[in-house]
This record gives structure tokens, C-alpha cells and sequence, in this order.
């Protein structure tokens, strides 16, 4: 039997199916205030009967005034009757197939959009080195917030256990609030929540103890971390290592290993607007394919935890190699999965390698590739690139398909209208 079709028993008890995931993928299609729809039902309909052993939910955030975007699902109180009955279809939807669904708990900080919020919550007042206005001036949250929002973690953990979910999972990865504690570039701190690593990670530890006292022991509880920022100053691997030590110590149940942020967006495969941070860690035939599979093989010799690596895995023989050298025990899948919503059934039978949708997506045409050679424009080529992924989960779940020809420029153009659209009629709830 492939390796991949082995079932995984998590310590908490709990058993996926397979070693595949559908991982967290944004989606932008709750209501206006932050409610599931029926458009989101079909989405995991579909991916649920594609064979994953477990399903991430997009960014559900514990905060409507720190989205990660427009359309994000907010759990920040316990759900009235409404949103709990819209939550339930959703799970019962997301897992008709008998595979596992978990909840992706976030919080955007500095990284929410100014349309959102001018002037956001974060570790510190560090601002987005990012250009072009898009996100605000953050301010530091006070020991009360930072408390408050400890204890939103559990109630949105505990409404997702009660709705139907299987699992949930911390986002502590990519530049969001979390990462922005234990980044010492981000965190200026001087008080128990700054400075030394064990004060940086003091807020995700906190977090995660209100979420196991919320769920119980029996409940999968996973982080997403970064194996490192890739930024001069910033969460580097030997730190990100002696978290994941802590994390084990805490009793999660699975961490997924990913890294960077909106300023060095190493989880996109794509280059950032600064020269990217080395990091202390052996080379591999394997990374050629997988972003973070290094980092998660270095991982392995220090902790028992489950682990799983999302990013760049195409072909089945490196998914294969991973579980079997234990650079993995999980792998994740995306954006071949925005079109491809059965690619774990198709790997399971013979297909040896999935499409890469990315490449060639860009907003410059060809015979302007010369202007990527200045930081800025490969930037945001890049960024561009991953609205025409949002189209294709905006048209799977509004029209159960998707448009390979899309161009970039119209999905660009698309979101942008949507996202404004949303907005105002936020404005106006």
C-alpha cells in the first residue's frame, strides 16, 4: 500500500483517514458579516469528496476588526443560533465523505487591510515594511487584549468542537498576529510578552492551553508555524524549533510547517522585496520540490509530534519520499487543489505528478519580464498570481467549476470589485 494511503493516528487519539490535506486556503465567500454560506458548503462538498484524509478551513477569524482578508468567516463570541446552524451545515458538508475538517483559527494583527482597519492591533507599533498604503499604522495591544484574545481562541475553538468540526488549528505562521509575537522584528516589547523567546512565545502557549482546556484531550489541536521568517532579524529556525519543543511539551497534536510572511512570502514560492535570511539547515534533493521539507526533517530528530509540510509538493514520488525519510508524516495540498478538487483520489490511483497552475501567472506580460528584475515588480507579479487562485474557489463554489483560461488581469480586476463590494456592504450591517 503507498504510503500515502496509510492512516495516522494523532496523539490525542483521533485517526485521518490518509496523509493527505487540503490545507488552509482563503476563501472570501462568507456574508458581509462573517457568516458561512451555502457557497462554502459546495466548496468542501467537493473537496471532501476528492479523498483527503483531512480538511483546513480558510482564515476564520477571532476578531471582525482584524480580517485577513474581506469574506472571512468571524467567530468572535459564542454563536447565536443562526451561526451555528450555518456553521453545522458547513462541517456536515466539509465532511460527508468521512473524512476529518478542522477549523483555522486567525487573527490578520498589522497584516489586516486598511480598508479593514487603519490602524490595527499587533505585538508592537511596527508597521508593515510593505509600499502602497494597503495596511495600516498597528499599535500595541494591552496585557487585557492580549488576554481577551486568549480567551477567544477557546470560544471560537469550542463553538467549531460543538458545531460539528473535528479539529482546530492555530494559525501562528506567515506574519500574522502570532508570528508577529514571536518575530523579534515585529515584537519591541518590554514587558512578559517581548524580548526573551519564552516571552515571545508566551501569548501562542497561553493560547493554546485555553484551547485544550476548551476542547479537552480527546479533540485534534494543531499550530501552523513558521520554520522561519527568511528575514534579517526576524523568528529564525533554531527558535522555531525550541517552539515546536514547547508545543509537543503542550500537548498539540500536529504542527504544520510553512514560513514567511506578506514581506517575504516563502509560503507563495515566490520572492519578497528583501534579500531573503539563510537559515542553518542542510540541503536536500527533496527541497527542490517542497518549500519547507528541511526544516521539518531537522524537526523530526528533536520531537515526536505529527508534522505536516504544505508547499510545492507536486509529484507523488516526493510526497512519498517524505513520509518515508520522515520529513512528513502529513502532506499538504493547495493550490493544485483549486482546480484539481479530486487530487488526492487521483494520486491514490496512478496519477504520478499534478499540475503546476502557477506557473506563467503573473500580471506582466512576457515582453515586460524584464521589469521583475526590481524587487517591487516581482512582488507584486507574484501576489497577483494568487487571485486567479481565489477566482477559481470563487466559481467552484458559486458554479461548481472552475476556468483554467481565466486571465490574471480579470481575476485581479474581479476580486478587487468583490472586495469592495463586501466592504461597503459591511459598512452599511
Amino acid at each position: 500500500m503507498s504510503r500515502l494511503s496509510e492512516p495516522l493516528t494523532l496523539p490525542c487519539g483521533a485517526v485521518l483517514a490518509n496523509r493527505i490535506a487540503k490545507s488552509a486556503m482563503t476563501e472570501g465567500m462568507a456574508t458581509p458579516d462573517g457568516r458561512p454560506t451555502p457557497e462554502l458548503d459546495r466548496l468542501y462538498s467537493l473537496w471532501s469528496d476528492g479523498g483527503a484524509g483531512m480538511l483546513l478551513s480558510g482564515n476564520i477569524v477571532i476578531d471582525r476588526d482584524h480580517l485577513e482578508r474581506p469574506g472571512n468567516v468571524v467567530i468572535d463570541r459564542p454563536p447565536d443560533a443562526d451561526m451555528m446552524e450555518r456553521l453545522s451545515r458547513w462541517a456536515r458538508a466539509a465532511k460527508r465523505a468521512g473524512n476529518h475538517f478542522w477549523a483555522q483559527l486567525s487573527h490578520a494583527g498589522r497584516q489586516t487591510q486598511a480598508v479593514v482597519n487603519p490602524h490595527p492591533k499587533s505585538a508592537s507599533d511596527v508597521k508593515l515594511g510593505l509600499p502602497g498604503g494597503q495596511f495600516g499604522e498597528p499599535s500595541p495591544l494591552s496585557r487585557a487584549e492580549i488576554a481577551d484574545l486568549v480567551g477567544r481562541w477557546a470560544v471560537a475553538a469550542k463553538a467549531c468542537k460543538d458545531a460539528g468540526f473535528t479539529g482546530v488549528q492555530l494559525h501562528g505562521a506567515h506574519g500574522y498576529l502570532v508570528s508577529q509575537f514571536l518575530s523579534p522584528r515585529s515584537n519591541r516589547r518590554d514587558d512578559d510578552y517581548g524580548g526573551s523567546l519564552q516571552n515571545r512565545a508566551r501569548f501562542l502557549l497561553e493560547s493554546i492551553a485555553a484551547i485544550r482546556a476548551a476542547v479537552g484531550s480527546a479533540f485534534p489541536v494543531s499550530v501552523k508555524l513558521n520554520s522561519a521568517d527568511f528575514q534579517k532579524g526576524g523568528f529564525a529556525f533554531e527558535e522555531s524549533l525550541q517552539v515546536v519543543g514547547w508545543l509537543a511539551e503542550a500537548g498539540v497534536d500536529l504542527i504544520e510547517i510553512s514560513g514567511g510572511t506578506y514581506e517575504q512570502p516563502k509560503l507563495l514560492g515566490i520572492e519578497g522585496m528583501e534579500e531573503s535570511a539563510a537559515q542553518n539547515v542542510a540541503p536536500s534533493t527533496l527541497a527542490r520540490e517542497a518549500y519547507f521539507v528541511d526544516f521539518a526533517l531537522a524537526m523530526q530528530a528533536a520531537v515526536s509530534v505529527p508534522l505536516m509540510v504544505t508547499g510545492g509538493f507536486r509529484s507523488r514520488a516526493a510526497m512519498e519520499q517524505a513520509l518515508e525519510r520522515g520529513a512528513a508524516d502529513v502532506i499538504g495540498l493547495g493550490r493544485p487543489m483549486c482546480l484539481m478538487t479530486d487530487a488526492p483520489n487521483r494520486l491514490f490511483a496512478d496519477t504520478d505528478c499534478l499540475p503546476r497552475y502557477e506557473n506563467g501567472l503573473g500580471l506582466l506580460p512576457g515582453w515586460l519580464d524584464f521589469l521583475k528584475r526590481f524587487q517591487i515588480v516581482k512582488a507584486i507579479d507574484g501576489f497577483a498570481g494568487i487571485y486567479w487562485f481565489y477566482q477559481q474557489l470563487w466559481l467552484l463554489g458559486h458554479e461548481g467549476r472552475t476556468d483554467e483560461h481565466l486571465s490574471t488581469f480579470s481575476a485581479f480586476r474581479t476580486l478587487e470589485a468583490r472586495n469592495k463590494a463586501i466592504m461597503k456592504a459591511r459598512a452599511v450591517a
